[in-house]
């Protein structure tokens, strides 16, 4: 399991996009669609329209990095976007959980534990 720095958000785009697009068109539909600046070190992710391929753009120091996951069944549950607009910031054990094809609607979540101020 890859382990962020706490600093880096992880963002879904909730509507599909081409999954032809390379570095530069995503890093637009980072600034169009999600709101964000696509140099921030944070991760963004996109599903193809069957939903069976994911890209998630990561800027690092000197460049643009392209991850590119598909799976052979089944596709990725992203959440529901229909109140929520159209990207979504969620956590990266969220994200892992995509990636391994978890539906986050279906998974059960034990309340967190949040230390006394």
């Amino acid at each position: 399991m890859m382990t962020l720095p706490p600093t880096v958000r992880v963002f879904l785009a909730l509507e599909p996009a081409d999954m032809r697009c390379a570095f530069d068109r995503l890093a637009h539909l980072v600034k169009d669609v999600i709101k964000e600046n696509p140099l921030s070190g944070h991760l963004f992710c996109f599903r193809s329209r069957a939903s069976d391929r994911v890209k998630i753009l990561w800027w690092s120091p000197g460049g643009y990095c392209l991850f590119y996951r598909r799976l052979e069944k089944g596709v990725f549950r992203f959440p529901n976007g229909q109140s929520q607009g159209k990207s979504v910031e969620i956590s990266a054990r969220d994200l892992t959980m995509i990636l391994e094809g978890i539906d986050l609607s279906a998974a059960k979540r034990r309340k967190e534990f949040v230390p006394a101020p």
